[in-house]
Parts: structure tokens; sequence; C-alpha cells
């Protein structure tokens, strides 16, 4: 298909405000999809919920049997043999609701734990779905602690929340009960009423707190993007004797997030000055009444220890639930933001109905492509190129030109705005963007490593291959003397994003993991940029090398490197101005020409400048 027929049809514009619009999630969402992930573990949830009940109860038991203990050794009359079998079973109860409290914990935890690490794996699989442009809009320092944060809140909701909440009603439930049936009803009113205010006192209170806690949670967010920011630039942090600027400005933040965090503690000081308030006048209430029972003789002490046991048991709870409340709020605040970015559509999905790529000779070829990533600022106007199975083609342009942005669609990092590009007359808009993947190669620019040993890193080009393979690689792109001269050889560590390499040396390992993943496609973005001549050419040779018999797109910066390509393609303004050989373009005399006298000039300075 020639690059030249018009094609007037226009993509979907995934930068519209649809694409970007974010979806929010609602309580009925996540509850929805942690019931939906329960009831996977029905057996297992079922029988830890059967071990809760049993632990209280045997906790509702324990005031009973020692009321019968105090009304038998309180008697006047002389026993005749100590309760023993009273006081074992006051033990056994004891015993009994601790042991069913901690089999229920084991039980479940391997549910919380389970469920945990599900959604931490779906987080991780759909970041890496994402596009660029989110990654480019979102800082790792501050999306690292929405994840922890997260997928704690998701842990706490499961295990605390729920273990809490059920066990706490059953417990109240049963307390009334036994006082409605053995005692005046006004034991129970005044429990009924004490739960109700302290309710009501806690929901009201804790949502006005739960605007305090996302502010907190948002400037912890920031404070440590920034602190991450900081931290990746400190060369240039160094190299600008910055050092004091950023204490100011992470100071700056660390402030606004203490102030937010003492305004929260005020809140909490409130809510749990309050709660306290209200189970003292329930307790002082149902004493004063206990306590006139017993003096009228309606009542015995044991009554009395009975209904004093009871009291504390519904009011722990009760104290518990206020604090299970209020974390509940904090953790669905957490696990909303964690919902939010799992429901962040990504630009481009890896659809499993749509077909793969199918290479035969790999011709490239760009009709009428137009893309931005603002409407208001086009990157590329009406590009159309074609790069024939087994050739070379080089595009070269000043900064900003649209040179890389062709690289990025030809792997489906984005979709064109305006036309299509085909692989082998396959549309790579209606194939799955894996396959397309798969089949490039790429050496880019400024490499970024995996900080784990020498290694794996070039190994990532293919998983699963084998030393040997790794080893020829190297070789191959002549960094095999280098590795070797090391103390650890292939096991060296190279560091965070590689630092521990020089970028030279980085680039080489990028040239070593393409030759290894050995595609039909290669795309060399700028490729030798960071080596010195002489790894240039020695680099170069092998690219050549490599680009044999395969298709290949390379972004050039130095013109030197690319004389030999089979065409030559220059871009201003995201438009094609001039293409042609090297040496058509130079019988032009345009801007290539311009750019070619440039580079010469500055090569030949700079060889004055070494001999000097």
């Amino acid at each position: 298909m020639k690059p030249n027929s018009k094609i007037s049809r226009k993509k979907t514009d995934t930068t519209g405000a649809a694409r970007r619009k974010r979806w929010r999630p609602d309580q009925g969402d996540i509850a929805h999809d942690l019931w939906q992930l329960l009831l996977s573990y029905r057996r297992r949830v079922g029988i830890a919920l059967l071990f809760l009940i049993l632990a209280k109860v045997a906790s509702v038991w324990v005031p009973l049997i020692l009321k019968r203990i105090i009304d038998q050794l309180s008697r006047p009359e002389p026993l005749s043999a100590l309760p023993v079998y009273l006081l074992v079973a006051y033990a056994l109860l004891r015993f009994s609701s601790t042991l069913f409290n901690e089999l229920r914990d084991l039980l479940f935890s391997r549910v919380a734990q389970n469920t945990v690490a599900i959604y931490a794996q779906r987080v991780f699989t759909h970041l890496h779905a994402l596009s660029p442009r989110f990654h480019a809009q979102r800082h790792i320092g501050g999306l690292l602690p929405d994840i922890d944060r997260g997928t704690a809140g998701i842990s706490f909701l499961l295990g605390v929340g729920l273990f809490t909440l059920v066990p706490t009603i059953i417990e109240i439930g049963m307390v009334l009960s036994i006082m409605l049936s053995k005692y005046s009803s006004w034991f129970a009113a005044i429990i009924g009423l004490t739960f109700v205010g302290y309710t009501g006192f806690t929901l009201y209170f804790t949502v006005h707190r739960t605007i305090h806690q996302r502010r907190v949670n948002r400037l912890d967010s920031h404070a440590k993007n920034r602190l991450a920011d900081s931290l990746i630039n400190y060369d240039t942090v160094k190299y600008f004797t910055n050092e004091a600027l950023e204490a100011r400005r992470f100071k700056a933040i660390t402030a606004r997030w203490s102030n937010a965090a003492v305004r929260n503690q005020k809140a909490l000081f409130t809510l749990h000055v309050g709660q306290s308030a209200i189970i003292a006048v329930g307790v002082a209430a149902v004493m004063l009444l206990a306590g006139d029972e017993v003096l009228l003789h309606s009542m015995t002490v044991g009554d009395l220890v009975l209904i004093n046991a009871y009291m504390l048991q519904v009011c722990l709870p009760l104290n518990a639930l206020g604090f299970v409340y209020r974390e509940v709020k904090d953790a669905w605040v957490n696990v909303e933001r964690l919902f939010a970015l799992l429901r962040t559509a990504p630009e481009i999905e890896q659809r499993t109905t749509l077909p793969e790529l199918h290479t035969s000779g790999s011709e490239v070829v760009f009709e009428h492509v137009g893309f931005h990533y603002d409407a208001q600022r086009p990157i590329l106007s009406d590009v159309s190129l074609r790069i024939p199975a087994g050739h070379t083609l080089a595009v070269v342009g000043g900064s900003g030109s649209g040179k890389s942005t062709l690289a990025r669609l030809l792997l489906r990092f984005y979709d064109p705005v305006e036309g299509r590009i085909l692989i082998d007359d396959q549309d790579i808009s209606t194939l799955q963007p894996d396959s397309v993947r798969r089949a490039i190669g790429v050496v880019p620019q400024d490499t970024v490593l995996f900080n784990d040993t020498i290694a794996y890193n070039i190994g990532y080009g293919r998983a699963g291959a084998s030393r040997q393979a790794v080893i020829a690689a190297a070789r191959a792109a002549h960094i095999h003397a280098l590795i070797e001269s090391l103390p650890q050889k292939y096991d060296t560590r190279v560091g965070e994003r590689g630092v521990k390499l020089s970028g030279g040396e980085r680039q080489r390992v990028a040239v070593a993991r393409a030759i290894l993943k050995n595609p039909p496609l290669l795309i060399f973005d700028e490729a030798t940029s960071a080596l010195d001549s002489h790894s240039e050419q020695a680099i170069q040779q092998e690219l050549n090398r490599l680009s044999e018999n395969r298709t290949v797109l390379i972004i050039a910066h130095r013109l030197s490197t690319i004389i030999d390509a089979d065409e030559i393609v220059v871009l201003e303004q995201g438009r094609i101005i001039e293409r042609g050989s090297h040496a058509e373009l130079l019988k032009q005399r345009g801007r290539y020409f311009r750019l070619w006298l440039l580079q010469q000039r500055m090569d030949k300075e700079k060889m004055l400048q070494r001999e000097a």
C-alpha cells in the first residue's frame, strides 16, 4: 500500500475529556468487590464466624458463672463444699473465649492476606497496563503511599472491621436479652440509651473528622512525592548547591502536613472525650440503680457484679466499635483512592479478542498520521512514511519536532489521532498491543536499568535466555570485556536505575538486550548518543550488522551514524520537510545540509581541542 493514498478517517481522540475523566468509587462498588472476594472463601469465613459466635457466647456466660460463685460464697450459712465445678467452669469459659478468638483469627488470616495479595497484584498489573501519559502525570513518590494505605485499608476492612462489628452486635444483643429476662427493664433501657447516644455521637463527629483525615493523607502523599523527586534529582541538587532550597521546600510541605495532623488530632480528642463521657454516664446510672436494688434486698451482690460486668462488657465493645468505625472511615478513604486507581482506564487496552500481529517482512507504513498530546499543540501533522521490509529509515530534526513520537506510536504506546500505522498491511490499532511490541526491539536514548545484576538486565530482552546467550549478546554489544573485568562479573548489581554504570555502559547493555531479543523490527532512538567516539564506532558497526535483513527506524541525533540509511526524513514542527538518501539531501542544500555542515564543524572543533 502506498503511503500517499489519502486517509481521511479520524481516530478517537484519546486525550479528550471523556478519556481523562477518572472514575470515583462509591461505597457500594467497594463493598460489592470485597463481598465477591469473601464469597470465594465462604467455607473458611463461615467457620471463622462460628468460632466468633462461640467466643462471644463463652464471654457472655463468664459473668453469669461469676454471679453464681459470688452468691454461693457470700451465703450466711457455711458451705458444705467448695463449688469446684463453678470455679473450673469459670476458668474454662475464659480460656474458651480466648481460644475461639485465636482460632477465628488463625482461620481468617489466609483470607485477609490472600485478599491483600490479590489487590496488590491487581494494582501492579494495572499500573503496567496504563499509558505513558498516566505515568508522566503521576509521581511515584505519591503513588506508592496510596497503594500501601489502600491495601492496608482492605486488610482492615476485612479483618478488624468484620470481626469487631459483628461480635459487638451479637454481644450487645445477648446482654440485653439476659438483662430483660432477669432484671428491671430500666437496666436494659439505660444500656440501650447509652448505645444509641454513643453511636449517634460517634457517627456525627467521625464524618467531620474524615475531612481532616483526607487532608492529612493528601499532604502525606505530597510530602513523599517531594522527597522522592528530590532524591531522584540528587545530582542536580548538588550541581547547583540547592540543598538548603530543597530543605526549605520540604519543610514547608511537612509544616502544612503537621498542622493538618494536629487539627485531625484535636477532632479525635473531642471524639474520644465525648465517647468516654457518654459511657461514664451510662455506667454511673446503671451502678446507682443496681446499688439501690441491693440496698432494698431485691438484688444480691452477685447480681450487682453481674450487671457491672455486663455494663463493662457492653461498654468495651462500644468503645471498640467507635474505634473501628473511625478506622473504617479512614480505611475507606484509603481504599477509595486504590479503587479509583484500579478503575483508571488504560488508553489502549490489551484485549484478547483482538488478533495478534503476524510478520512476514515487517514492512512499516505511516499513512497521513496526525497526533497530539494536547489539542492545542499538535506534535505530528499528515506524516506519511514507508519503510520497506529489510530497509532502514532515519528520522532527523530539532528537539520537539516529533521524532520520538513516531517510535512511541509504532510501539502502540498511543494511537494516532488521524491516519493509521501498518505493519505488513495490518493496522496496528486493530491488533493486540503486546503482539506489536514483541516484534520490535528498542535501544532508547536514555537507558534505565533494573536494580539487579548485569546478567538480569541483558537477559530481560528474552525471558528465560541462558547465560551463554546473554554472554553472546554482551560480546556482540562490545561490553563483555568490561563485565569480565568486574569482581562479580555478570552478577554485578547495577544500582538504582543503573547508576553504578556510566551512560555509555548502560547504552551498551541496552544494545545487548536488543540483540538478545532478536526481533524482526528495530527502533534506535539516538542509540549511540551517550557513547564516546571509539565506542560509538564499535557499537555502530554492531548496529549495522544487527540491522541486516531487518526493518529499522532510527531516531538520529548524530548524522554520521545514518549516512548509510536507505532513506532519511527531516521533520520540522511535526511535518516532513525533506526526504531522500544522504547524498540526495546534501545536493538539495536544505535543512539537512545545514545540519550536516554544523555537525562537521563541531566535530572538527572537538578534534582540535583534543589535539591541543
